[in-house]
């Protein structure tokens, strides 16, 4: 089945339970399939035929199914992001806004600001209160530049960390260069598609960590002494704070700041 902003949540799980290999896949999947079959109408019945032609050809990997407790986190962390965007919302209104609605607007702010702080509890709490994201939780928090909110991304939206090598993690969140190659040309190399929550939370944390990481801020310097523009020598960061991130998991290893880890120890991560 298609992902359906989280409508395909009941079916997916009621098939699981029941015993049935279930997959949800990404609709710009299907409809790309779609048109590579020749179908460009789109009903009902087509995208049924369609799923099932690609489900019977493209056999998407089974993964396993996120228990209670995972889908219970994934919500607050979701809810957590909708309640950022609405306060960063209100306060760009609030530059903006006519002294007859800036009360009002302040008033709304404050609302979301201690929403949040009670929203920031919670998923603490249901951290802490599971052993095995605890320990994730100790070991991601220890990279300097990483606090709770990339942690509680990762462990929502990227089960797979430490299980995977360097490569197929990138891949998975989206941070990998794609070559552009065709003949003789060479086009620039750029990261697409992956997981849009957990490159976002990396995204920023990797804003930090080039500032306060010596590891991760020594490679950004140097890739800009290359002559990399800044956003590819962040999006290159972001590439190595993951890849740094997977091996500690792997190896269950914390960051010593005495002994710090680094980039050439995890080549073969």
């Amino acid at each position: 089945m298609e992902a359906t902003g989280g409508l395909e949540i009941l079916l997916y799980s009621s098939l699981v339970a029941a015993g049935f290999a279930a997959v949800v896949v990404n609709p710009r999947q299907v409809r790309d399939f779609a048109k590579a079959l020749g179908k460009l109408a789109k009903t009902d019945a087509i995208d049924a035929w369609v799923l099932a032609r690609f489900g019977a050809l493209i056999r998407p990997e089974v993964r396993p199914a996120k228990d209670e407790q995972t889908r219970e986190l994934v919500a607050l962390v979701t809810r957590r992001r909708q309640l950022l965007s609405r306060r960063t919302a209100e306060k760009t209104r609030l530059k903006q806004a006519a002294k007859w609605t800036r009360k009002d607007i302040k008033s709304l702010i404050k609302v979301l600001d201690t929403r949040l702080i009670k929203l920031e509890k919670e998923i603490s709490e249901h951290v802490q209160n599971t052993p095995g994201w605890r320990e994730k939780d100790q070991i991601i928090t220890s990279v300097p530049g990483a606090g709770p909110n990339l942690s509680s991304h990762l462990l929502a939206c990227l089960p797979e960390l430490g299980r995977l090598n360097r490569h197929q993690i990138a891949a998975l969140v989206g941070v990998a260069p794609l070559n552009r190659d065709s003949g003789k040309f060479r086009g620039s190399r750029i990261v697409w598609g992956g997981r849009a929550q957990v490159r976002s939370a990396l995204y920023m944390t990797t804003l930090s960590a080039s500032q306060c990481n010596p590891g991760i801020k020594l490679f950004y310097q140097r890739l800009i002494k290359k002559g990399k523009k800044p956003k590819v020598a962040l999006t290159a960061c972001m590439r190595k704070l993951l890849t740094i991130l997977n091996a500690m998991v792997k190896n269950n290893t914390v960051w010593n700041i005495n002994h710090p880890l680094t980039f050439d120890s995890l080549h073969g991560c």
